[in-house]
């Protein structure tokens, strides 16, 4: 008789958690997964998937704007909010499905309930215990709003944002990182008047400085009001909605306040830290280049982990140890120049480091930058602006970062990820003709060296 009832118990249906037990169901491991909501996850139920669906759905209001510039009569557009939440749940419920027929199809058994880890090779789901020689940790993050705030309790997070049953007509967000700026972005192409608080002076913490300029320039001309080095002091309920009152003491009148101030692990009552699991203060599970906790048979992959919360990354994790353990090919998850997307409006796509990064990394950079108005914006008249940045290590001449902001900016950057994984150098790009008339085209025609002015170079 085997030792265990099973080789794998995966706690967390998201992608990660799917993408490692399907695979090693698939290898002929007797795996299981346990899911306290619904079996896809957050990039699936709660993330990604509806996000971009309603990013999809917002983008109407420029084509229509810009149609007369190309010869179209276009009757003043309206939206049934209602019917967006309802097309968007029925593909939800489509997706939900497909994941559910891909672990049966792998012969993972699927437990409804959240699991808690008792000892190192033990889950207990709804009181009943379930033995494994491996257990996988893919419960992800879950949205987390400050402490301390007086009416705090009047808020909502992303996760209720997908969900609402009417557009707000006045709506503030509070953060300014992807979720933040994603949302703003959808509410001001629905109609929706948008004031985004941060606390920095400037959007996304942690991309190339050049981007988050560019990007507020363009969001703030999109009619969304951006007030940066800005906080929260108070949010009162009021007879018609709520009033947000900041720490300088200014008041604005809103029907919804939405707070994207950050994610936390969703590690809370897993029984984890119990057993010896070595976490981090926020709650993250430290893993070592195996996706290994400090319990060596207990594995953690995706947004639980705090690392690159992106789902690819998730997916490649969980596949890693599939492979490593049920597949004798042994993986270790790459983490280095991950490509990834913010889809603001307008979009940004971005591979490898940052300028400011590169610098402290390589000393010296070149930079070769453009800044254009796309041939589309010539007809429909928009004063909008594509950027696009190549920051290069000039002793290898090897292109280290690779930034756009503009239309098609992710759908472009996976292409060039590519290149920057192989080590692409400029005089490569240099030398690979580009495809004219396009945006991408200026990746390979960028030819000289950007010189900051002595006055921004002071200033930065």
């Amino acid at each position: 008789m085997p030792r265990y009832d099973f080789d794998l118990f995966t706690i967390g249906a998201g992608s990660g958690g799917v993408a490692g037990t399907r695979r090693a169901g698939a290898y002929g491991a007797r795996t299981a997964i346990c899911e306290e909501l619904r079996v896809g996850g957050t990039c699936v139920l709660r993330g990604c998937v509806p996000k971009k669906l309603l990013v999809y759905g917002s983008e109407f209001a420029s084509a229509f704007a810009d149609a007369p510039g190309f010869g179209w009569t276009v009757p003043e557009p309206t939206v049934d909010w209602g019917a967006l939440i309802a097309a968007k749940d029925k593909e939800l419920d489509r997706l939900h499905g497909i994941y559910v027929n891909m672990l049966n199809n792998a012969k993972v058994e699927i437990i409804d309930g959240r699991g808690v880890v008792t000892d190192p090779h033990t889950v207990e789901v709804n009181g009943k215990s379930y033995t494994a020689e491996n257990i996988m940790i893919a419960v992800g993050g879950w949205p987390e709003t400050p402490k301390g705030i007086p009416g705090i309790e009047h808020v909502i997070s992303s996760n209720e944002a997908l969900d609402l049953k009417e557009r707000p007509r006045h709506v503030v967000i509070v953060g300014g990182g992807y979720i933040a700026v994603e949302f703003a972005g959808i509410f001001a192409g629905f109609g929706s008047k948008v004031v985004e608080i941060i606390r920095q002076p400037e959007l996304l913490r942690g991309f190339d400085e050049d981007m988050r300029t560019h990007l507020g320039v363009e969001m703030r001309g999109r009619g969304v009001d951006i007030r940066g080095n800005t906080q929260v002091a108070r949010i009162d309920k009021t007879a018609s909605g709520y009033t947000v009152t900041t720490t300088a003491g200014a008041k604005i009148e809103t029907d919804c306040v939405m707070y994207a101030t950050g994610r936390a692990p969703n590690t809370k009552g897993l029984g984890l830290a119990e057993i010896g699991v070595e976490m981090t203060e926020h709650g993250a599970i430290k893993v070592d280049e195996w996706q290994r906790s400090s319990v060596k048979n207990i594995y953690a992959v995706g947004d639980v982990t705090d690392r690159i919360n992106l789902t690819p990354v998730a997916i490649g994790e969980g596949r890693a140890i599939a492979e490593t353990l049920y597949n004798n090919n042994p993986i270790r998850m790459d983490h280095h120049d991950v490509p990834s997307a913010v889809f603001s409006q307008p979009p940004i796509g971005t591979v490898g480091l940052t300028e400011e990064q590169a610098r402290k990394q390589y000393g010296e950079v070149d930079i070769y930058q453009s800044r254009f108005r796309p041939m589309k914006n010539t007809l429909s008249g928009r004063d909008e602006r594509t950027f696009m940045k190549l920051v290069v290590d000039p002793k290898s001449d090897r292109v280290v970062g690779c930034h756009m902001l503009g239309p098609d900016a992710p759908e472009i950057i996976q292409g060039v990820a590519i290149a920057i994984k192989c080590g692409a150098t400029k005089k490569q790009f240099d030398a690979t003709v580009g495809i004219h008339p396009s945006a991408a085209e200026e990746f390979v025609t960028m030819r000289d060296k950007y010189v900051r002015p002595p006055e921004k170079a002071a200033a930065e």
